[in-house]
């Protein structure tokens, strides 16, 4: 339950450090004085001079790009307030063997942490837990000093925090016990797509979730639909050759255009096609040759013609080798109803058909998660002699149970997370199977173990782990939601 805090005064801080707050990258600052834990401020980017080291060696190189652009951003007239906070603890640090530690933990550099505990004799590390306000203020710069009056008061609530409880808690942790990041490389190389996440659409994904995964933040940008992604929609439509009609193209450059959105469609799927088969009068339509061979035909119309299997079995035989021939599947590709003879003669000749559509959403699903169909285990579903659609159903429901059920593991920590820290993998199975599970699909230890080192490994990112002695002892935290698409 939210509740609000009334907050009519705002602490200066250098503007770089508020940033860094207020992305999650860090959960402290350095104030030049002692902060009271529970009291709550707004908090004042402001252009204060370091009087010790150029920024270049003040703030780590990992986040000196946004250091910079902090400070070109400040006005000589006015600043925004686009956060408040409040003090959880202060930690007064004397000790410079302590230092180097710190600043893994922080943007601060080594030598920028040695220089302010010489000048001021200590440093006051303050744990702030940031909320974002609803609206920024904009109030005119002030004199640097500690603590400014804000122009008008303000009642803030807590609905908005950069870190769920949990997240800060474990950071605040790690931070008074001075323990090293968990991966140091991945925060390097967040930095270097701070540049080229403005412009790339896919770097911006990226940077997103390596945040996720850090622990600088908690929820994905809003998702924009992908216009790379477009040409998925029209698989189907293309192969019907009722287009012709609609944008006068001739049958020969219809089925040219379904061939080609075929070869894409399975190249996106992860086959690797060979360009030597591009179709044509008298040519093989494509072939497919890793992860496993396949041959194809494809046949735009809304009827599969009778000699299609013959005319995919005498084209194959033409143009590779007997041995190559033979050990591939061979698969025929139209939007339209293969007529009764075709699939008499798909019987006989072990070839599988397969509609557009049903092409077009196994695309679909491998668009919405990207590692979600395996090759080798999909072989099994191209069963050879008949219409396979309906394997192609179950192998696309198969995956999405699995997507699901990892979904609801994730659920399952967030669940148990909210009342402590970290949960155990029989904390999960118990918390899983009275949630999520019908009696017949109850999870065992075993089953769970696999599932939560997968959905922590740092490729995933949902889920933290602390290792233990053995799987027992692994302690467990909820990153991120593994969000289901429509």
């Amino acid at each position: 339950m939210s509740y609000s805090v009334f907050v009519d005064t705002a602490l200066q801080l250098p503007a770089p450090d508020v940033e860094a707050l207020i992305e999650g990258r860090v959960i402290a600052a350095m104030p030049r004085i002692f902060i009271e834990p529970g009291r709550s401020f707004a908090l004042y980017p402001a252009k204060i001079s370091m009087n010790l080291l150029p920024h270049e060696q003040y703030y780590r190189s990992s986040f000196l790009p946004i250091a910079k652009t902090s400070f070109s951003q400040l006005t000589s007239k006015t600043i925004l307030i686009k956060a408040w906070a409040k003090c959880e603890w202060c930690q007064i640090l004397n000790d410079p063997e302590s230092l180097e530690a710190l600043s893994r933990l922080t943007v601060w550099t080594t030598e920028a942490l040695q220089q302010t505990l010489l000048q001021r004799g200590n440093i006051f590390l303050t744990h702030l837990r940031v909320y974002l306000l609803a609206q920024p203020l904009e109030m005119p710069v002030h004199p640097s000093g500690n603590f400014v009056s804000l122009p008008k008061s303000l009642t803030v609530t807590d609905s908005t925090p950069v870190l769920s409880e949990s997240i800060f808690a474990k950071r605040s942790h790690k931070l008074k016990k001075f323990e090293p990041p968990d991966y140091p490389e991945l925060e390097e190389l967040q930095s270097a797509l701070v540049y080229l996440s403005t412009t790339n659409p896919k770097a911006k994904q990226l940077d997103a979730e390596i945040k996720i995964f850090l622990g600088w933040s908690e929820n994905l940008p809003a998702a924009k639909p992908d216009r790379d992604f477009d040409w998925i929609k029209t698989i189907a439509a293309l192969g019907n050759r009722s287009i012709e009609l609609e944008e006068k193209k001739s049958n020969y450059q219809a089925g040219t255009d379904f061939e080609n959105i075929t070869r894409q469609s399975l190249e996106f799927l992860g086959f690797k096609i060979e360009n030597a088969y591009k179709g044509g009068a008298g040519g093989l339509d494509l072939f497919c040759s890793k992860p496993y061979p396949l041959v194809g035909e494809c046949k735009a119309g809304r009827l599969i013609p009778s000699r299609t299997a013959e005319e995919l079995i005498k084209l194959g035989g033409m143009h590779l080798s007997r041995d190559k021939f033979l050990e591939s599947t061979k698969l025929v590709i139209g939007p339209g109803n293969p007529s009764a003879d075709m699939l008499k003669a798909a019987q006989e000749w072990k070839v599988s058909i397969i509609n557009a559509m049903t092409l077009q959403k196994l695309v679909e699903l491998k668009a919405k998660y990207p590692g979600a169909v395996n090759l080798v285990e999909l072989k099994p579903y191209l069963e050879m002699g008949r219409q396979i659609d309906d394997r192609i159903h179950d192998y696309i429901q198969k995956v999405e149970r699995e997507i699901r059920l990892r979904s609801q593991i994730v659920q399952a920590v967030k669940q148990l997370c909210s009342d402590s820290d970290f949960t155990t993998v029989v904390e999960i199975k118990v918390q899983y199977n009275a949630t999520f599970a019908a009696t017949d699909s109850k999870l065992t230890n075993e089953s769970v173990k696999d599932l939560t080192i997968e959905l922590s490994s740092p490729l995933t990112g949902y889920l933290g782990r602390i290792k233990g002695e053995n799987w027992q002892s692994d302690r467990f935290y909820f990153l991120r939601d593994l969000s289901l698409e429509d």
